[in-house]
């Protein structure tokens, strides 16, 4: 606690309510409160980004997971961040509840933990009271998934005839042939192609280096837009990002989705397209042909095995289904 004295006495918003460097309730009081829960989660955030080397977006994260806390704090002035109790963290949960999903919760409860954790490092709480509170357990979801007949009416949909075709083309050849997610996609950079290993190498999710092989289809494709299209897109300007915005800069996640609408509606395919049914199929359809839980755990970038056990499920509801409709003595 002395610590955080002294840094508000260093800070910009010291005043003469602190001046005899006594730190309590009576003397921070709710305006107070917020501008020290601001000081620490910045320099959290500076931790994040220097010391654990996340990436922005990982950071970026982080601040949404914030938001909410923050809300909450500005409606409960009352209520001390650093002296949160439990029928508060309880009220706090109920908030979060009313408009977030389990996995949601459980994210920002992370981030709060992590927060707290990171206060007791620099010796301004001695107890993070979030430690004890557990992530809701998450419904088991049925993923929906594309067949594969699905897949390649989706691709066949998009032509070849202008620079944005070659493009969309390649992007998606990619995000089916390799399993990545829509912010690993729209990250790529040409520096990121092994052409002569036919290989993928970014970062992925967690910071964490993926490698991934590149198919010999999404390569075709993907050479196409690099040799006919990709410098027609960028024109004046220089960058090494793979996939560009027709103004020649990066292609944001929101232009990703406009993008996918667009297919999605021409190929008139019935189910809900999103970025992510793209990886639930490419590693449903490995699994499907009898590529081992393990391998495909590498090629997904998942930390635990657990995550893409989900998969299974969907590959024993395709076998039964394929049982009963092709086995001789089914079909009846």
């Amino acid at each position: 606690m002395r610590n955080l004295e002294k840094k508000i006495k260093n800070s910009s918003f010291q005043d003469k309510s602190l001046g005899s460097g006594n730190l309590n309730k009576k003397s921070l009081g709710a305006f107070r409160e917020r501008e020290i829960f601001e000081i620490q989660l910045d320099q959290y955030f500076e931790y994040l980004r220097f010391e654990k080397l996340l990436m922005p977006n990982s950071i970026s994260s982080y601040e949404r997971d914030f938001k909410k806390f923050r809300q909450y704090l500005l409606l409960n002035p009352k209520i001390s961040f650093l002296n949160i109790s439990k029928p508060q963290i309880l009220d706090f949960l109920k908030y979060l509840y009313n408009d977030n999903s389990d996995i949601s919760v459980s994210r920002i409860l992370s981030a709060l933990r992590g927060f707290y954790k990171f206060l007791i490092r620099q010796q301004i709480i001695k107890n993070n009271p979030w430690s004890p509170v557990k992530n809701p357990r998450s419904s088991k979801k049925i993923l929906e998934i594309l067949d594969i007949e699905e897949v390649l009416k989706f691709l066949d949909s998009i032509p070849e005839s202008t620079p944005s075709d070659l493009r969309d083309r390649a992007m998606f050849e990619i995000l089916y042939g390799c399993g990545l997610r829509v912010s690993e996609i729209t990250g790529l950079s040409i520096g990121s192609i092994d052409f002569d290993q036919k290989l993928l190498r970014f970062i992925g999710k967690g910071d964490k280096e993926r490698i991934v092989p590149l198919g010999d289809t999404a390569l075709l494709f993907l050479n196409k837009y690099i040799d006919s299209a990709r410098g027609k897109i960028e024109k004046e300007k220089k960058t090494d990002y793979l996939f560009l915005n027709m103004r020649g800069s990066k292609l944001s996640r929101q232009g990703f989705w406009k993008i996918l609408k667009k297919y999605a509606d021409r190929a008139g395919i019935e189910k809900n397209l999103y970025p992510h049914i793209f990886r639930h199929s490419f590693a449903t359809h490995l699994l499907q042909r009898g590529a081992d839980l393990r391998t495909v755990q590498i090629l997904l970038g998942h930390s635990s095995i657990s995550t893409t056990e989900i998969y299974t499920n969907l590959t024993k509801e395709y076998l039964k289904d394929a049982y009963f409709k092709y086995h001789p003595r089914e079909s009846y």
